[in-house]
């Protein structure tokens, strides 16, 4: 299991932050402040620090020093968004920059794609019948294989990294068709009606009133 620190004062984040990672399959632990941190990560080992810049005790620049010979990936959250700021976050050796606000499944991708370049990622997804194989893209149900094309497969992943989230429709299609949603929620509309019909998740993958869709499981 993938264990993720979240290093973040402002509890609501840290609480948002901690349930969305959590239904997405990861294991998460929170600290608070600075020194905190540090203690957990002299306790135990972690995959990935999420970590936010303004910190008591111990800021987040001076934590990122500590962490650094750790070889643990980092990804900033942080309101600090000037471009002074990203460089210096960047050059203490975080791999990723996030600014507040942001959004959990925009949080999620980027979450995935810096595990992905450290090879940390979870190989093998489970979501209720389904088994997912994201390397090899196989699709069992109840132990049985299902044929889904490469878009179905991406929505059918999407949808289990973010399960219980309802995600817009143009976030759907900017993240499975790597394109600019220019409104036409047809395309969107009918692969997940296909991939419900396929996977057998009618009553799972649920229409969210003017947003978009969600995974209830």
């Amino acid at each position: 299991m993938t264990k993720i620190l979240i290093v973040e004062d402002e509890k609501p984040i840290s609480n948002l932050i901690d349930m969305s990672l959590t239904n997405a399959g990861y294991t998460c632990t929170c600290a608070y402040d600075g020194m905190q941190a540090a203690d957990y990560l002299e306790q135990k080992t972690y995959d990935l620090v999420l970590l936010d810049i303004m910190l008591p005790k111990v800021n987040g620049y001076e934590l990122m020093e500590y962490i650094r010979p750790m070889g643990i990936p980092v990804i900033f959250l942080t309101a600090k968004t000037s471009v002074v700021d990203k460089v210096k976050g960047l050059r203490l050796g975080a791999d990723d920059y996030l600014a507040k606000p942001f959004e959990i499944i925009e949080l999620l991708a980027r979450v995935e794609t810096v595990l992905r370049r450290y090879h940390k990622t979870e190989e093998v997804l489970e979501a209720g019948d389904l088994t997912i194989d994201v390397v090899s893209r196989v699709v069992k149900k109840n132990g049985e294989p299902i044929s889904l094309t490469k878009k179905e497969f991406d929505l059918l992943v999407m949808f289990v990294q973010n399960r219980n989230i309802a995600l817009f429709r143009e976030k759907i299609y900017e993240h499975v068709w790597e394109s600019e949603y220019m409104g036409d929620s047809r395309t969107v509309d009918l692969h997940v009606q296909r991939l419900r019909k396929k996977v057998g998740w009618e009553d799972k993958i649920k229409p969210v009133y003017k947003v978009g869709y969600r995974l209830e499981i």
